[in-house]
C-alpha cells in the first residue's frame, strides 16, 4: 500500500529557518524519492508560487514528476500551460531533509506565508502543506463558516479559492483517452489482412 501524508502537527522554526518535520512525513518522502537509499537524505520539492497561495506545498520527487507530466500534456505556449509552468516548476524550491530530520526554509519562502516562530504541518495525501498556524486557523474557520452558511457557494467555483493546480488535466481523462487509443490500435491489428490491402 502506498504511503500517504496524513495528520497535522506544529513545530518550532529557528532563526535560520530550520524546522523539524513529522517522522511519518519523512518516511513518505523517502519512499517517493527514486534516488533515496538507507543512510541518504530524501529529496523533495517545495512549491511556493501563486498569488493567493497562503502555504508552502511540499511534493515527493515522484509526485512532482507526475504533476509536471500532466503539465506537459497541455499544448505548448497556451496561457494555461505557461501559468502552470511558472507557478509549479518555476516558483518551486528543490531541497532535502537534513541528517536531523529538518528542513531549511529560505527567507523568501518564510516571508511569502508569514512564517515566524512556528510552522503548522498538514498532510494532504500526496503532498503536505506548511502554514503559519494563525493563518491556517483563520482559513479553516472561514471554510467551515462558508460551508455552514452558504453550502451551495462552497461547492461552486470561487475566484477567491482559485488554485492554479485546478488547471491541470484530469488524469482519469488522460487514461480514458489513452485507453481509446489502445482499443483503436487493437482493432486495426485484428483487421482482416485482405481489407487492409484493399485500402492501399
Amino acid at each position: 500500500m502506498a504511503l500517504k501524508f496524513r495528520g497535522e502537527s506544529t513545530h518550532k522554526v529557528d532563526t535560520k529557518g530550520r524546522v523539524s518535520i513529522p517522522a511519518s512525513f519523512r518516511r513518505v518522502l523517502e519512499r517517493g524519492d527514486p534516488d533515496w537509499d538507507e543512510g541518504l537524505n530524501p529529496n523533495l520539492v517545495i512549491v511556493y508560487g501563486g498569488r493567493r497561495r497562503k502555504f508552502l506545498e511540499c511534493y515527493t520527487i515522484e509526485a512532482m514528476e507526475e504533476v509536471e507530466a500532466l503539465i506537459a500534456t497541455l499544448k505548448r505556449g497556451t496561457p494555461k500551460r505557461r501559468l502552470l509552468e511558472r507557478v509549479i516548476s518555476g516558483q518551486s524550491f528543490a531541497t532535502s531533509v537534513d541528517e536531523t530530520g529538518r528542513l531549511v526554509l529560505p527567507a523568501r519562502l518564510r516571508e511569502k506565508i508569514g512564517l515566524e516562530r512556528e510552522a503548522f504541518f498538514l498532510g494532504t495525501n500526496d503532498t503536505f502543506q506548511i502554514w503559519n498556524p494563525k493563518t491556517y486557523e483563520e482559513d479553516n474557520a472561514r471554510l467551515y463558516e462558508m460551508l455552514e452558511e452558504q453550502p451551495e457557494k462552497f461547492l461552486e467555483d470561487d475566484p477567491e479559492e482559485f488554485d492554479e493546480l485546478s488547471l491541470l488535466p484530469d488524469p482519469m481523462d488522460l487514461r480514458e483517452r489513452a485507453g481509446r487509443g489502445f482499443d483503436m490500435l487493437s482493432d486495426l491489428a485484428r483487421e482482416p489482412e485482405g481489407r487492409g490491402r484493399g485500402r492501399r
